[in-house]
């Protein structure tokens, strides 16, 4: 038994040497460090987010120009052009399109793969995963909690052993929170058929992200990246895992002052909503382009404390895959 032979079922469903999905992260995951993953031999997977489709059909033909390797486009299923986009990938011929953030709408899949693409979609739950399946999923994601950006609110330990013993006629890939070989290997050890890793890859010497956005997570410990707060019930707000800065504290302020003019009256229950949720618009760009890490959004998962330098991709993917192999060799000792 090796690593590889583990990762068999994942790798071949991707087309990939290893069955490692890099995570699609907004104005990170774009055309440098979706080819360099690829051309490494794992799957790049490029962040869509709110780009239109004309703006996505230049970046796939950009990451075309640079790796002759597969690699997949996530979209956002709440995008309001989203049929739009899937065609824009059937296309360019992308092969893998990852649907994230919701159900993805059923003719969305349907046209996916009519069109030749592999759909993946995200399971936050079983009884989801099994309605994918049956709605014509390829591949699953299962995401905890550890992870950055948008979460659910379950750690990736529980949900692997939710989920990975009852859902086999899929590949199940696991994220959240991996930041080395040996956790690598526990999953698959548990059937997972491979493994997606954002945070890992973000100080990749490929990777655009400001020189600051990079300092950030190379500073940074697991305790660091936490999950928005949200002060008050009626006025609900999405998780975000990210390293805490000055916009953290800020966003804490912002909420008391809204809520505040909602109970005087000042605002409509639906006005005040929409400011709380409109405080970080722009503001992972802000962080990741721009370089501000005070005010912009530092969207980060917990493994961030396991980012210690900043290295090409080929050598993070060797350092995984050497960790693997070193902890399936001390266990067959």
């Amino acid at each position: 038994m090796s690593v590889a032979s583990l990762m068999k079922r994942g790798a071949e469903f991707l087309g990939a040497d290893y069955a490692i999905l890099g995570g699609a992260m907004s104005w990170i995951s774009e055309r440098n460090l979706v080819a360099a993953l690829s051309n490494a031999g794992a799957f790049g997977v490029i962040a869509c987010g709110a780009m239109e489709p004309k703006r996505l059909a230049e970046e796939i033909t950009a990451t075309q120009a640079l790796t002759q390797k597969p690699f997949g486009v996530n979209l956002i299923t709440m995008h309001p052009m989203l049929m739009e986009l899937v065609e824009v990938v059937l296309a360019a011929k992308v092969p893998v399109i990852v649907f994230a953030g919701g159900i993805p709408p059923g003719p969305a899949i349907k046209r996916a793969k009519e069109g030749g693409a592999k759909v993946i979609c995200f399971a936050p739950a079983l009884a989801l995963a099994k309605k994918l399946v049956r709605s014509g999923a390829d591949a699953l994601v299962i995401e905890g909690s550890e992870a950055g950006g948008h979460i659910g609110p379950v750690s990736l330990n529980v949900l692997a052993q939710e989920i990975l013993p009852h859902i086999t006629e899929v590949p199940v890939f696991v994220a959240g929170g991996i930041g080395r070989g040996e956790a690598i290997l526990s999953y698959l050890e548990m059937g997972a058929a491979g493994v997606q890793l954002g945070t890992r890859f973000v100080c990749a010497t490929e990777c655009v992200a400001h020189p600051n956005f990079k300092k950030a997570f190379l500073r940074a410990a697991a305790r660091d990246a936490v999950p928005t707060v949200q002060l008050d019930a009626r006025f609900p707000v999405i998780p975000v895992r990210a390293l805490v800065n000055a916009g953290s504290q800020r966003f804490l302020e912002h909420q008391a002052h809204v809520i505040d003019r909602f109970r005087k009256e000042e605002l409509t229950k639906d006005a005040a909503q929409l400011e709380i949720e409109h405080f970080w618009a722009g503001a992972l760009r802000r962080a990741v382009i721009d370089g501000d890490v005070e005010n912009g959004s530092l969207m980060a998962g917990q493994s961030v404390g396991m980012v210690s330098a900043e290295q090409p991709v080929t050598e993070i993917i060797r350092e995984l895959m050497e960790q693997a192999e070193a902890a399936l060799a001390r266990r067959a000792a």
